[in-house]
């Protein structure tokens, strides 16, 4: 899939967010390396801090689908183009450090591009963990 229809996806995930307190829609769509597309809106809670973002969303869909290995993801906000929280960047860097992140505004036309290692340098990943009793 090309990066217009991506970001394509992210935005109709958009308009499913829950977020009636923040009122800061967004919309994720997961490029998996098989080609499949995971989906994500972010949604709010009461609670705030059991708010889910729309990055994990897409990630913890694909994972519970098999998908290990990614390519890009589509984030598309509000006015103008967001990038992924620190969590979304931990997540995210598990398994995909080198993954393309595409940043878009809610409208998909304004657009910024950096690969998750530029966003998130010196990321703890499985890596970190070698040494120390880990993978």
């Amino acid at each position: 899939m090309d990066e217009k229809g991506l970001i394509r996806r992210a935005v109709e995930a958009r308009e499913r967010a829950y977020a009636p307190y923040s009122k800061f829609a967004v919309g994720a769509a997961l490029l998996a390396a098989d080609g499949r597309i995971f989906t994500g809106c972010n949604v709010e809670n009461a609670s705030y801090g059991l708010t889910m973002c729309a990055e994990r969303v897409a990630l913890f869909k694909a994972i519970s689908e098999g998908a290990r290995e990614f390519t890009a993801i589509a984030i598309v906000c509000g006015a103008s183009p967001c990038s992924p929280c620190g969590a979304c960047r931990q997540v995210l860097f598990e398994f995909a450090p080198d993954l393309l992140v595409i940043m878009a505004d809610a409208d998909g036309k304004r657009t910024k591009r950096a690969r998750l290692r530029e966003l998130f340098p010196e990321g703890f990943g499985p890596h970190a963990l070698k040494g120390c009793g880990g993978p």
